[in-house]
């Protein structure tokens, strides 16, 4: 650019000065400086981009586009995927198993989200107070998160066996029950059983997240409050909640898009049996797209799925913003 300015400055039978030029050369020195630094942070965000747009961006897109083909075993080998537009969604929302899989849905997410969070609070409460060997009994709490869930479903299952299971052994020799019950061949029984399962797997994110939100409330407003007579619950009623109201919020709203799309300990401890008791969308999904192989069907259940847990998405960043400005 210089060297053009210098050439038209001469063209017009100038000479260019030296006090004029050195100033813009050192413009577009800086110009150009800028411009470098602007492409080497885009250089450290392409891994990232390629990463979200490679596992994130172009699943979900397939999904999409899948739910709206009729896409089976035979598309792989002819290639071929007919546009059906909105049949899928037609035939999985007017079948027989997806009124019992979206109530499934409702309850167990429900009913986990209740049980993870009033028993993770009870104990993160119970953490905040100094007693010896606190760390140690914190980092066991995280036990339930180092095991991989199909690990953990396992034993579950070997527990609740209604013949040889520990709880029904341990129940009986304390005779409180007269027969053994079938926690997981029950159809009453089987969705209570793998909610309590899921809420024990869950407790330590629970435990972890607000007991963190406990620490940020200084010790000097309880101080302040039992002055005034509010110990006990007066003091998480009126100090502990309203300043744990954001983290709560957040817990809460991160659990619900955690929970709405587990899987693996559905498929661990009962397969979505018996007589569909424990199917959820997303266990329904699996099936239609892995056992039933009629991905079409399965991607469009998947579909719900994600609008589902998108809105549950938004909640959380617009709880996480509110939780940022307070």
């Amino acid at each position: 650019m210089a060297d053009v300015l210098r050439r038209a400055v001469r063209a017009k039978g100038h000479a260019v000065p030296a006090a004029e030029s050195a100033p813009a050369g050192r413009r577009l020195g800086r110009l150009g400086k800028r411009g470098r630094r602007r492409q080497s942070h885009l250089l450290f965000l392409l891994p990232a981009v390629a990463y979200m747009v490679a596992f994130f961006g172009y699943p979900v897109v397939k999904n999409v586009v899948m739910g709206f083909q009729h896409y089976t075993t035979t598309t792989f080998y002819t290639g071929e995927a007919p546009w059906v537009g909105l049949a899928n969604y037609r035939a999985v929302i007017s079948s027989s198993v997806f009124d019992k899989a979206l109530l499934n849905t409702v309850l167990f997410t429900v009913g986990s989200i209740a049980g993870q969070f009033l028993t993770g609070l009870a104990i993160a409460l119970f953490f905040r107070r100094r007693f010896p060997l606190n760390g140690v009994l914190r980092s066991l709490l995280l036990l339930p998160w180092l095991v991989p869930l199909i690990v953990s479903s396992a034993v579950w299952r070997w527990i609740l066996d209604q013949d040889n299971g520990v709880l029904n052994r341990f129940l009986g020799a304390l005779h409180l029950v007269q027969d053994r019950p079938g926690w997981l061949t029950s159809t009453s029984l089987a969705l209570f059983a793998v909610i309590v399962v899921n809420i024990w797997i869950g407790i330590p994110f629970n435990v972890a997240i607000l007991y963190g939100g406990l620490q940020d409330i200084p010790e000097e407003l309880y101080e302040a409050a039992a002055l005034d007579g509010a110990t006990g619950w007066r003091a998480f009623r009126h100090v502990t909640w309203p300043l744990l109201r954001p983290v709560v919020s957040v817990v809460l709203v991160l659990g619900v898009v955690y929970t709405v799309k587990v899987l693996d300990v559905i498929l661990g401890l009962t397969n979505g049996g018996p007589a569909n008791a424990t199917q959820t969308i997303a266990s329904q999904s699996y099936q239609l797209s892995f056992q039933q192989f009629d991905f079409g069907q399965g991607a469009a259940l998947g579909n719900i799925l994600i609008v589902i847990s998108l809105v549950f998405a938004v909640l959380y960043l617009r709880a996480n913003r509110r939780a940022v400005e307070q």
